[in-house]
């Protein structure tokens, strides 16, 4: 399940000073992801989309729609995006897992290392077996789970295994999140293998529909109302600009909640 609760206190908040937030009118957000100009690029893992699928797009809007600043209300998600990425997409690179897969804690955990009702625990959510099973260490001493380069490590080598069976990255994050004997097993019984046709259980139903908005959120915050100046801290991967570096600064201290310091209007 999603979650949105943060455990730790941050040293200061992003929502701890005025803010002038551009939430845009429904009319014109509803026109904005609605459109097929606007969601037929759409990919996961370099895997498109098929939102020209009246189904795929009223679920993907739906799932937007859910995303909006409006609604959640908080940046939260993009405090721990820019905390916790650049720890993760070296070790997805290195191990050749597509990029799109560091969205995969922020959706199962929100890069939160607790403890589900299950016994799935850590950034990647692993139950105690199988995290033994890709080599983390669970025990009452120690719990490697909760490690976030460790899990992350574990975690591309379950993924690279799914993807030796299934060949596909929107059926690997099916599996990771359904475990791949029930997905092997709705592909057998419904004799298909799209992700987006199969009848499956609704949290994995929806699963890659979360993982697609939350990347949008992160990715473009500004078209769903997020702070401006998020788009410069949360997902490009460029320095800032003189002008930009004029307007924030960014604690990434990964011993340390992330802080926005305002410097100048």
């Amino acid at each position: 399940m999603f979650k949105y609760v943060i455990n730790g206190a941050s040293r200061k908040r992003i929502d701890s000073f005025p803010q002038q937030v551009d939430v845009p009118s429904e009319e014109k957000e509803e026109k904005e992801v609605s459109s097929k100009k606007s969601l037929k690029t759409l990919e996961f893992a370099n895997e498109r989309i098929p939102v020209n699928d009246a189904r795929v797009a009223w679920r993907l809007n739906k799932h937007l729609r859910a995303h909006y600043y409006r609604n959640v209300g908080t940046n939260k998600l993009h405090q721990k995006a820019a905390r916790w990425f650049p720890v993760i997409e070296p070790i997805l690179k290195l191990h050749g897992i597509p990029e799109d897969f560091k969205y995969i804690p922020l959706v199962e955990s929100g890069f939160s290392d607790g403890v589900s009702h299950r016994g799935a625990a850590g950034y990647w959510q692993f139950m105690p077996g199988t995290a033994r099973t890709y080599g983390l260490k669970v025990n009452d001493e120690r719990d490697d789970r909760k490690n976030i380069r460790k899990s992350t490590v574990a975690a591309c080598k379950y993924l690279k295994e799914l993807f030796q069976e299934f060949g596909s990255w929107t059926l690997v994050a099916a599996a990771y999140n359904t475990g791949e004997n029930n997905l092997r097993r709705e592909m057998y019984r419904q004799r298909q293998r799209n992700y987006y046709k199969m009848r499956l259980n609704r949290e994995t139903a929806t699963y890659l529909y979360k993982i697609v908005s939350v990347k949008e959120i992160i990715e473009k915050p500004t078209k769903y109302g997020y702070v401006s100046r998020s788009r410069n801290l949360l997902a490009s991967k460029q320095e800032a600009s003189p002008k930009q570096a004029d307007v924030f600064s960014f604690n990434t201290d990964l011993n340390s909640t992330p802080a926005f310091t305002i410097l100048a209007n």
